[in-house]
């Protein structure tokens, strides 16, 4: 049985491996745009790790030269003197102007801006854009993963505690795959340390951001280019998200420790030279926490897909029964690595999270403590 799952795992990781490595043929060929193979394969990396406007599974170029993108629009949602609604498939992935009322819209590496019908974009000195950037609440695909998300985790759990409901506490399907992570995670994650007086309060968060980065990691791992948790700006809400748990229910004794770390064991006089230098450090460190959990996150993701992506387009600068080989077998590699990694991930800022959150519940006779 544990072989029959094995060749079956493995299996689907070819066919996923498969798959990008076919989505980057469609989308690299020498010659196909007049540019440089490895240009190419630079701009498609980027390409991959960046959050766009419309979900597109893969591209090709025809016998005229043509690229085509297939896929599908999301909509643009601006905020320009008044709410601006249209389609993506509008912008032509930043090779088409938007006319949008009286207004022009163009799609510059991955923002929009407001512009005429030409598409003009005027830089300054530095040349960074003056064009006027409207607020943009656009449903990208990054936006549109993390919905999915969300809507498989509560139906998954949803599913998970019914089937609790129904069979006196004994789940079925899924839910006796599922079952041991969510325990591990009670017992050895947030029981160890948080306590066991407190740490009901704190599960529904820390299962949350779990399953979430969990489950938006493997995503990433598949051809639809979706690198949610590559995005610096998911890692910080999440980061925040921690960074706010932490500090608004932090007791006495957690900001006690902040403000007076040398505890009553020192007269004032003493205490106040190593003050100077200690309580900058713990407030810094309150900001410290939280930064390192998104920066850990974010690097991580984006280091794996940029290694995958690049041992891929080796193959394709090599073209060789020796190097094409090599490159698929590092790649193939580093990809069952990421999955681990994916899991990996998950773990290390749930444990982080409850380890911040055990230190702001703990309680202690501060005096006592020192």
């Amino acid at each position: 049985m544990r072989n029959t799952f094995l060749i079956k795992f493995l299996l689907l990781v070819t066919l996923l491996f498969v798959s990008k490595t076919f989505a980057l043929d469609d989308t690299v060929s020498e010659g196909e745009s007049g540019k440089d193979l490895k240009s190419e394969i630079t701009a498609y990396i980027e390409h991959h790790l960046k959050d766009t406007h419309d979900f597109s599974l893969f591209s090709y170029t025809d016998k005229t030269g043509e690229k085509h993108h297939v896929g599908f629009p999301l909509p643009v949602i601006l905020w320009d003197n008044g709410l601006k609604v249209f389609s993506s498939s509008k912008l032509h992935h930043g090779e088409a102007v938007a006319h949008v009322g009286e207004n022009y819209y163009k799609l510059y590496h991955s923002k929009i801006y407001k512009t005429d019908a030409a598409g003009t974009i005027t830089y300054d000195d530095k040349y960074h854009p003056e064009n006027v950037k409207p607020l943009d609440f656009s449903i990208t695909k990054s936006v549109v993963m993390i919905f999915l998300t969300g809507l498989l985790m509560f139906l998954l759990f949803r599913g998970l505690a019914t089937s609790y409901a129904k069979n006196g506490s004994i789940p079925k399907g899924l839910g006796r795959f599922f079952e041991p992570i969510v325990l591990y995670i009670r017992d050895d994650i947030a029981i160890s340390n948080i306590g066991e007086k407190k740490y009901k309060k704190y599960m529904p968060f820390l299962l949350t951001v779990f399953f979430f980065i969990w489950f938006l990691n493997m995503f990433g791992l598949t051809p639809l280019g979706v690198n949610v948790t590559g995005n610096i700006a998911v890692t910080t809400a999440l980061a925040i998200l921690t960074f706010i748990i932490t500090n608004f229910t932090g007791t006495k004794t957690y900001w006690m420790h902040l403000f007076n770390p040398l505890g009553d064991s020192m007269p004032w006089y003493g205490k106040l030279p190593l003050y100077i230098i200690l309580i900058p450090i713990e407030i810094l460190g309150i900001f410290i926490k939280p930064f390192s959990l998104l920066i850990r996150l974010y690097a991580n993701m984006q280091a794996g897909h940029i290694v995958v992506m690049s041992l891929i387009g080796l193959m394709f600068i090599f073209k060789s029964w020796i190097g094409s080989p090599l490159s698929f077998g590092l790649a193939f590699a580093i990809s069952l690595i990421e999955i681990l990694v994916a899991l990996l991930q998950a773990y290390i800022f749930t444990m982080l999270s409850a380890l911040y959150f055990g230190f702001a519940s703990e309680e202690h006779d501060h005096a006592e403590a020192h």
